[in-house]
């Protein structure tokens, strides 16, 4: 195949190709999708990685890690998160795709973002 024959995964998709996705891009997607949702939270709140660190008994290179998506926690490791952003987390995983949603113990103050979640199409 050449060049001009090439098309990118995304580009197929939107086209409505059928897109095989290897179960690592699935993986990858997943792991993406939690750290966008641990990133929007953390930032709502207004702290920083190594608050957010201290908070849940971790190191701030462990959360860069997870936010990046280079590495996924385990459950204790993510019940921890969630209680440090002062959160519940909702994961749902199916064949449709992921999502990674933290929902506020408490009402949100005027300007607070209630969105921690993000969703994933993988």
């Amino acid at each position: 195949m050449n060049h001009s024959q090439w098309k990118t995964r995304r580009t197929r998709k939107l086209l409505g190709e059928t897109v095989e996705e290897s179960p690592a891009y699935v993986e990858a997607g997943q792991a993406l999708a939690l750290g966008q949702a641990v990133y929007n939270r953390r930032t709502a709140l207004g702290l920083s990685q190594a608050e957010l660190a201290h908070r849940a008994g971790m190191t701030q290179p462990q959360i860069s890690n997870i936010e990046g998506g280079d590495s996924v926690p385990t459950l204790p490791l993510l019940t921890r998160l969630a209680s440090a952003l002062d959160a519940s987390l909702t994961i749902r995983l199916d064949d449709n795709g992921s999502a990674f949603v933290f929902t506020p113990h408490h009402d949100p103050r005027p300007g607070e973002s209630t969105t921690g979640g993000h969703t994933s199409a993988a």
